[in-house]
C-alpha cells in the first residue's frame, strides 16, 4: 500500500472552483417606496411588486409572495398573485 511507505506519498493543496447555478439571489425589480393614504378603501390596490433573478434561465423563474406569519393571522393587507412574477 502507498500509505505504508511515506516516501511514496505526498500532499499538495488543491483548489476547487464551484460553478454555482444560483449565484444571484432574487430581488425586487426596482426600489419600492409605498404610501397608504388614510382614505384608502378596503380592497383598493396599494402597490404592485415584481421580482427578478439574474441567474439562468431568464424566463424560467417563478416567484411567490406571502405575508410574514405574524401578519397573516389578522392581516390589514392582503397579497394577490397576478401570475406575472
Amino acid at each position: 500500500l502507498v500509505s505504508d511507505n511515506p516516501k511514496q506519498s505526498s500532499q499538495i493543496p488543491v483548489f476547487i472552483r464551484i460553478l454555482d447555478i444560483n449565484d444571484h439571489a432574487p430581488e425586487f425589480a426596482k426600489y419600492y417606496e409605498t404610501f397608504v393614504c388614510e382614505n384608502a378603501k378596503a380592497g383598493q390596490l396599494i402597490q404592485t411588486v415584481s421580482a427578478v433573478d439574474k441567474d439562468e434561465p431568464p424566463q424560467g423563474h417563478r416567484f411567490f409572495f406571502e405575508l410574514v406569519p405574524e401578519f397573516a393571522v389578522h392581516p390589514n393587507f392582503s397579497i394577490v398573485d397576478n401570475k406575472g412574477n
